[in-house]
């Protein structure tokens, strides 16, 4: 989703609550429940006190309890449409800053703005060896992969999908759609499962998202390819699905699974809070097959805030 409108539509508004559960009694560690923490959209950057911003979220989840840590994606402003030296300069800066200030296990989630060099006016040609995704698969590893704790079973996904003309949409493409498809059929068929994406496979924002994002070469905003998705998780016990990208909390619940998208760590690019979030992050809980969530603030006051309503 394109960023570069995103300061002037910021508001307020109070947290979402939500209720914890206590397992009782030693349950194995197959079944034990566990927390983490979702975050997305650091969008990090040496303006706007966003690097100390970055620093007082990752200290106040290190502090927390949670067993781990999925980043979602866009960790850094931006490598879309910026010269490799500046692009470079963000992920540097977002890893260093993760390294000395996030002290739990990280998953890590391709966003849109982590591949290089995508829109023409960053002068990169795309025959760059670290064109477009290479940026971010040098630096963290797989654009997706699977990974389980505590009988869980994670599937993250690459919801980025580049286009010939120098743009982008949200999309899952047929490699991962085949990989996603073994990769469920391998599960036992009570394995609960996650899943992981950075632009959501479905969201609400396309009923209230400002009229302005309305105007891009593609679909920014969700997965065009969503029912696709959808149709591969039947039969098998998804519990939810995680998402960033939109910088706004929402939760939707569609046939028992839950649609579980962050706010951003940078609220409206480090401006305030954006469509009614603050900056902050999401905790989830599960018990079971119980997933609840609960978003957090972690106490940082923008520079230069832009309350401005819709």
């Amino acid at each position: 989703m394109d960023r570069r409108t995103l300061l002037a539509l910021a508001v307020g508004a109070p947290l979402m609550p939500a209720a914890g559960s206590v397992t009782p009694a030693a349950p194995s560690r197959r079944d034990q429940a566990f927390s983490f923490v979702f975050m997305g959209d650091c969008h990090i950057r040496p303006e706007l006190d966003a690097a100390r911003a970055c620093a007082m979220c990752f200290e106040q989840v290190s502090a927390s309890d949670c067993d781990f840590v999925i980043q979602g994606g866009d960790h850094i402003e931006d490598a879309l449409e910026t010269g490799r030296g500046r692009a470079t300069m963000l992920m540097d800066l977002y890893q260093r800053t993760e390294r000395a200030h996030l002290r739990k296990k990280v998953y890590h989630v391709l966003g849109n703005h982590d591949c290089l060099g995508v829109f023409p006016k960053s002068g990169i040609d795309p025959t760059a060896a670290d064109y477009g995704k290479q940026f971010y698969i040098e630096r963290f590893g797989p654009r997706y992969y699977a990974f389980d704790h505590k009988g869980v079973h994670f599937v993250v996904l690459d919801t980025v999908g580049l286009t010939t003309d120098r743009s982008y949409e949200g999309r899952v493409d047929a490699e991962q759609l085949a990989w996603l498809r073994a990769d469920l059929a391998a599960q036992p068929k009570d394995r609960r499962i996650i899943a992981v994406a950075h632009i959501p496979i479905l969201s609400a924002l396309q009923c209230y998202e400002p009229a302005s994002w309305l105007d891009t070469p593609h679909n920014w905003t969700y997965a065009v390819n969503g029912r696709e998705i959808l149709r591969l998780f039947q039969g098998h016990d998804v519990l939810a699905v995680l998402q960033a990208h939109s910088h706004s909390y929402e939760r939707i619940e569609l046939n028992g699974i839950s649609f579980i998208t962050t706010g951003a760590v940078a609220g409206a690019d480090w401006r305030g809070s954006f469509l009614g979030t603050p900056e902050g992050y999401t905790e989830i809980s599960v018990s079971g097959r119980t997933v609840q969530s609960r978003y957090r603030t972690y106490g940082f006051t923008s520079v230069d805030p832009h309350d401005v309503p819709i």
